[in-house]
């Protein structure tokens, strides 16, 4: 069996909120191997957030192991865990994250400038996504001009910018109507099918069943994990 490309083990958060220490994680273990698609569900409150925070390496786990690739990405500090992300990670949020002033293509080029790339080649990757997502019509519109699930799609092209190993999705869906929404689950199930790596967290039971698999949490431990 292949190594998971995602495991927790025994991954605990607690946060210091003034006198009070709040448990956000209470040693939650799980592997996710390349090319599932999974979803996390859960209560409000339930430590979704921070588990994303975790596994999109923007926090530390307080004890306990997190391996992105078979790398052990617990403990390293805040420049290394930024490097991870610019490298391994694709994030996807509820409210898009576009630069407002750029177009579609410089936004989706944006991770690749921060690498150095040559222009030529960042603008060669960022068309050839931009058509991947169906906008090759909209290159050069900005943001403001563009719908949510457009929007959207613009975010998804520059998540997959870096060839990421994984990609999550915050409420990805969230801000869009349901045939918008339905548009962008088609994306997902597309790069899922040639196998992309996605973790979506999500409140919505009809987004959990086109994923292959649902973690459920509850007050920051695992309820369940089913395979579907």
């Amino acid at each position: 069996m292949a190594t998971p490309i995602v495991q927790c083990e025994n991954v605990r958060k607690t946060y210091q909120m003034g006198m009070v220490t709040v448990a956000a994680l209470r040693g939650v273990s799980f592997d996710i191997h390349a090319g599932e698609y999974v979803s996390i569900m859960g209560p409000s409150g339930c430590g979704k957030s921070t588990l994303l925070n975790l596994l999109g390496c923007l926090d530390r786990p307080s004890e306990g192991h997190y391996r992105l690739g078979g790398d052990d990405v617990s403990q390293l500090d805040d420049d290394a865990l930024s490097a991870i992300r610019g490298k391994r990670l694709g994030f996807i949020f509820q409210s898009y994250n576009l630069i407002q002033q750029l177009t579609v293509l410089e936004n989706i080029e944006v991770p690749l400038y921060y690498q150095g790339r040559p222009e030529a080649e960042c603008r060669a990757i960022s068309t050839e996504l931009a058509s991947r997502v169906g906008l090759e019509q909209r290159l050069h519109h900005r943001p403001f001009e563009l719908s949510g699930g457009q929007q959207q799609r613009v975010a998804i092209a520059r998540a997959l910018v870096n060839d990421p190993l994984v990609i999550l999705a915050d409420e990805p869906t969230g801000n869009l109507d349901s045939s918008s929404g339905q548009e962008i689950l088609k994306i997902f199930a597309n790069l899922n099918r040639n196998g992309k790596t996605l973790i979506l967290v999500t409140h919505d039971p009809g987004i959990a069943k086109h994923c292959s698999r649902t973690i459920r949490l509850r007050d920051g431990e695992l309820e369940s994990d089913v395979h579907h």
